[in-house]
């Protein structure tokens, strides 16, 4: 049962493309989702460049086909229908040996009533490369479809092993004309208000460290410290935070449901767990569990708290704790916020004031 399993956690989605799906899974497991997407895909069904690989191909008559995305692929076939090439294109493509990125594209080739001849098993283009090139590619007439942006390297190294090669742009990958959201979200991240970001492609990667790292650079820090879960679909998607030396998180399985279950069985193994007062409690991003009760504070009182549990049994001065709130103020601040704080836990057993000197948990024993 999945459902409340991320109850008090704020989870960040930055995909663009089933986005809403994304959303609607985490908030059906009760976390809080904010989305942001890092990247938009410009279609290019009526761009000329498209268009003329889309002759290019027709007139190169290729030996081998690679397909990288199932959604570029199915753009490029209905792109070709609408310039009525779409008969000369599935013929070419029948007659050529088809290669697949993984089983995605492999859905697309079938559903277009093709048949692809291997797929990556890693879903890399680095897998199929390796491959090819120990075949030997020299003098193949060899058709890439790009997935998002150029692929540079791949095809240098193909065209390096004497392949005559045409590159597809199905698509591309740009930053959003609205940057606020993205930045929005740094801010957020630096202020501790999310718990996880999840990302499913590269490009959503790598526009997200550009934007952070000139809006709010304390945002990758925190990513970069383990503070905050960065959750990537596969190695693919992984590989600009990994250079970066932010620590991820990702399936075994690349796919975006399995993306949905590392993020809602991760979260919950990094909480907090004490025995306080008798309960069990639980800290999370914005809310606490008591006994499995969750319990939503607001963002001092989840201050106060979270600096309490930090040092759990040991008395907190209000200097410290007047440091630890979100706008810092004084010392009357804090002693509203814990009032507020009690209220919330529904109980005053759990916070013991200690005159003169601070506030602290009652801590009886570490939870099992």
């Amino acid at each position: 049962m999945t459902e409340g399993v991320l109850t008090g956690f704020t989870v960040a989605v930055t995909a663009e493309r089933r986005r809403d799906e994304m959303a609607a899974l985490l908030t059906r497991r009760g976390a809080r989702v904010v989305t942001a997407s890092a990247i938009a895909i410009v279609p290019l069904a009526d761009d000329e460049a498209l268009h003329a690989a889309t002759a290019a191909c027709i007139g190169l008559a290729p030996d081998l086909v690679v397909a990288t995305t199932g959604f570029g692929f199915r753009g490029w076939l209905e792109a070709a229908e609408g310039w009525g090439l779409g008969d000369q294109l599935r013929e070419v493509l029948g007659r050529a040996r088809i290669v697949a990125r993984g089983p995605k594209p492999c859905g697309a080739i079938r559903a277009a009533g093709l048949s692809e001849e291997w797929a990556a098993r890693t879903e890399s283009t680095d897998e199929i490369l390796q491959r090819l090139l120990a075949e030997g590619v020299a003098g193949l007439r060899i058709v890439v479809q790009e997935h998002g942006e150029p692929q540079t390297a791949f095809v240098s190294a193909l065209r390096g092993a004497g392949a005559a090669v045409v590159e597809v742009p199905v698509y591309r990958w740009v930053l959003p004309p609205d940057l606020s959201p993205v930045r929005r979200l740094a801010e957020q991240i630096t202020a501790g208000q999310i718990d996880a970001v999840t990302f499913t492609s590269a490009p959503a990667a790598k526009a997200f460290l550009q934007v952070a790292g000139e809006s709010a650079p304390a945002a990758v820090d925190r990513l970069g410290s383990g503070a905050v879960l960065a959750a990537c679909v596969g190695p693919v998607t992984a590989a600009p935070l990994a250079d970066r030396g932010i620590p991820v998180v990702m399936p075994a399985r690349y796919r975006l449901g399995a993306l949905i279950k590392t993020v809602t069985d991760e979260l919950p193994r990094r909480s907090v767990k004490l025995r306080v007062a008798g309960s069990t409690l639980e800290m999370r991003g914005h809310a606490v569990l008591i006994d499995g009760e969750p319990h939503t504070l607001a963002p001092a009182a989840m201050a106060i708290l979270t600096s309490l549990a930090a040092r759990p049994g040991v008395v907190v001065s209000k200097d410290q704790l007047i440091a630890a709130l979100p706008r810092g103020n004084d010392g009357h601040a804090v002693d509203v916020a814990v009032a507020r704080l009690r209220t919330a836990l529904g109980s005053g057993r759990h916070i013991e004031t200690v005159i003169k000197r601070g506030y602290r948990l009652r801590l009886d024993e570490p939870a099992a």
